[in-house]
C-alpha cells in the first residue's frame, strides 16, 4: 500500500492537484488517502480506481505497481461487491468451500486467513446493536 501512496502522491505533484480534489474527482471521500495511510481503508476499485487514475493522468497499472504496459488484473477494476453488500466471485467461491468444511476445518482455516490478512483496520465508530429480546427480557424479569 505504501508503494500505490508514493505513487500517488508523485502524480498529485506533476498534475498539481491535492489529494482531496483528486479524490473528490474520483467519487471518493476526500480524506480517503489520509484513511489509507492510517490502515481505515483499502486502495480503491472498480470505476473509483479508473477515475483515480484518469484525474492523475496516469495509468491504473503504474498506480498498482505494474509495468505500465501490463493491464491491470480484472479484479482492479471490478467494483468492490461488500460495498454493495454483495460478493465478488472470488468471495463467494471461498464461502462456499468454506461452508463445506467441518467445524475444526473452518477454525484452522479462519486462523490461516486472519494471520495472512494482518491486523484488521479500525472499524469507524458504529451505533451499538439492540441486543434481541434485551427490552423484553428486562420487563419479564421485573414481573
Amino acid at each position: 500500500m505504501e508503494a500505490f501512496l508514493e505513487r500517488v502522491e508523485s502524480r498529485l505533484e506533476r498534475v498539481e492537484l491535492t489529494a482531496e480534489e483528486a479524490c473528490r474527482r474520483a467519487g471518493l471521500p476526500a480524506d480517503y488517502l489520509d484513511r489509507i495511510r492510517e490502515g481505515r481503508a483499502l486502495m480503491p476499485r472498480g470505476q473509483p480506481l479508473i477515475k483515480f487514475a484518469e484525474g492523475l493522468a496516469t495509468s491504473i497499472s503504474y498506480l498498482v505497481g505494474l509495468d505500465p504496459d501490463t493491464p491491470p488484473p480484472q479484479e482492479l477494476l471490478e467494483e468492490a461487491q461488500g460495498s454493495l453488500g454483495l460478493l465478488a466471485g472470488d468471495e463467494e467461491g471461498l464461502l462456499r468451500a468454506y461452508r463445506r468444511l467441518d467445524f475444526s476445518h473452518k477454525a484452522a482455516l479462519l486462523a490461516v486467513a486472519r494471520k495472512m490478512a494482518g491486523p484488521e483496520p479500525e472499524a469507524e465508530a458504529r451505533p451499538a446493536r439492540p441486543q434481541p429480546g434485551g427490552a423484553a427480557r428486562g420487563r419479564k424479569a421485573k414481573g
